[in-house]
């Protein structure tokens, strides 16, 4: 800063002092130049180097946190796959007009479901138990439509009372997404797709129908959101066949509903089979019963099937079809496709 000499002032050093020392006297006149005081350069504190040293070690850090989420530009935000779909979220840092930092909120934590899976998941083991124990078709579809009696207008009733949605979701809002709380909730699609599958195939395709839906949705649900964003999303339709396919689902999420429908389908025609119905599809010895010949018999056989199941487990819980749910649309496509390729081998072999 420069300090004015407008009027003259002396300060003095008096009093009581060693008179062998001599006073001390400032002296400024009008007459006096301006006297600048310019503070000189000088290199940072270290208190300085310190907090500079510090955001750039947050920096990175936020870069780095950035794309392990997914994020390729931690300035800009990017897309991402969370919870097995593609997500667009913004950065944690931004900047403000002003050129403030900003703080925005962070990606939301993934949701892992873990009652509706363990639920979901539930059903399989039920229908094994139910098949290994003789339990017929007819028994079951009556226990269900039952409880879809109970089902449906309670859920009617959930959409119109707000008293009773609160006490629904305080009771059973654990095992919705939060798509659900107003719509139609999935498990009426769920048990609509198993009473489908039950009244229309035969019992051993029937079966693999549902495990599938109990256990290969759940593995594409679960690895998609585990895995999901390290792997790019699904395109919009299946090459040559052309088929829809949902974008927001992720190649990750495809390949385990892949490899879990295979796994379903070897696991039951391999070897669970042969604890329920009397004459099955499939046999180890006999291949396609159906064909009245050994065709697709065996370790062949059995893989041909597991590869044909996987396949059609994959596509069809990727499909996008609209606002169909794919608790009800899976067993049903699962199923038949198996179906359909049982009868044309048979078809082409005889």
């Amino acid at each position: 800063m420069t300090l004015p000499a407008n009027d003259a002032f002396t300060l003095g050093l008096t009093g009581n002092h060693d008179s062998s020392r001599p006073s001390y006297t400032l002296s400024l006149h009008p007459t006096s130049p301006k006297i600048p005081f310019v503070s000189s350069p000088k290199s940072p504190s270290k208190n300085t180097s310190r907090q500079h040293s510090g955001a750039q070690t947050a920096a990175r850090t936020s870069t780095k946190r950035s794309m392990s989420n997914g994020h390729a530009d931690p300035a800009k935000g990017a897309s991402f796959l969370q919870n097995g779909h593609t997500t667009s979220i913004s950065s944690d840092v931004a900047r403000k007009p002003n050129g403030v930092a900003a703080k925005r909120p962070a990606a939301t934590p993934i949701d892992w479901e873990i009652p509706r899976k363990a639920l979901h998941s539930s059903i399989g083991l039920v229908t094994l138990y139910l098949y290994t124990h003789h339990v017929p078709p007819r028994p079951v579809i009556t226990a269900l439509g039952s409880v879809l009696a109970v089902v449906i207008p309670a859920d009617v009733l959930r959409l119109q009372s707000p008293a009773f949605e609160r006490l629904f979701e305080r009771v059973l809002g654990a095992f919705m997404r939060e798509s659900e709380k107003k719509s139609t909730n999935g498990v009426i699609w769920y048990i609509f797709g198993v009473l489908f599958v039950l009244a229309v195939y035969p019992v051993d395709v029937a079966v693999v129908s549902i495990l599938i839906l109990a256990f290969a949705d759940t593995a594409a649900s679960t690895i998609g959101r585990l895995w999901g964003y390290l792997t790019p999303p699904l395109p919009r339709n299946l090459p040559i066949l052309g088929l829809p396919l949902a974008p927001r689902k992720s190649l990750a999420g495809f390949l385990a509903a892949v490899v879990t429908g295979a796994t379903v389908v070897a696991g039951f025609w391999g070897w669970t089979v042969q604890m329920g119905v009397a004459n099955p599809l499939w046999t180890w010895e006999n291949g396609l019963v159906e064909a009245q010949t050994d065709v697709l018999s065996g370790w062949a056989g059995l893989a041909v099937l597991s590869v044909v199941g996987g396949l059609v487990s994959g596509v069809a819980e990727a499909l996008d079809l609209g606002s169909l749910d794919d608790n009800l649309t899976l067993p049903i496509i699962s199923g038949g496709c198996i179906w359909a390729f049982m009868k044309l081998v048979v078809f082409f072999s005889s």
